[in-house]
């Protein structure tokens, strides 16, 4: 007996949730198939049926990047194609500034030339041949005869020689003239005249 009243028992609580499990899923059913407009008339009843807020300030919005915003920078996600802007960006030109990126514009200034005031010194005058040589002979005395022409004695170291005038000593040196106190001499090989006085020693 008492086994038979457990399978009651059990057999009325497996009917219980059965009839629990079928009034959900039929309200589940049915209560879904109004669509999101009525889930969202619903929210809306509920949003106003809540007490005022205090209205927060809006989002700050986003800063653009760049200096200006383009009108292609479009705030919505709208997929559509916009050919109005399209239109707008074919008919953008592009106007440079003039500025060659391919050469340098870096302005170097020339360099200052100064004028030379400074004259240029006289060019030296060529250096002229050396002058000749002494005439190195010595006169000393005269050697003349009643009659005769004059003829004067001259040295040169231990060498002595007479001479009169017309005639060459050492073969190199002329009598040109005799006079009483001097004697006029010539170097034959340099035409280099010069006059010997007479010697007192």
């Amino acid at each position: 007996m008492q086994v038979g009243a457990e399978n009651k028992g059990k057999l009325i609580a497996a009917v219980v949730l059965a009839l629990i499990a079928a009034g959900l899923l039929a309200n589940w059913i049915f209560g879904s198939s109004g669509g999101p407009s009525q889930s969202a008339s619903a929210a809306t009843t509920a949003a106003a049926s809540l007490p005022d807020e205090p209205s927060r300030p809006a989002a700050p919005a986003k800063r653009a990047v760049g200096k200006k915003r383009t009108a292609l920078a479009a705030p919505s996600l709208d997929p559509t194609l916009r050919y109005d802007l399209l239109r707008a960006s074919e008919d953008t030109e592009y106007k440079g500034s003039g500025r060659n990126i391919f050469q340098a514009q870096v302005d170097i200034p020339k360099p200052i030339v100064r004028p030379n005031t400074d004259k240029p010194a006289p060019p030296s005058p060529p250096p002229g041949p050396p002058p000749p040589p002494p005439i190195d002979l010595k006169f000393f005395g005269f050697a003349s005869r009643p009659g005769e022409a004059k003829r004067v004695f001259l040295s040169r170291g231990e060498d002595v020689f007479i001479a009169g005038e017309g005639e060459i000593v050492a073969r190199r040196y002329k009598i040109l003239r005799i006079s009483a106190a001097s004697v006029e001499v010539e170097d034959v090989l340099n035409n280099n005249r010069q006059e010997i006085f007479l010697s007192q020693s």
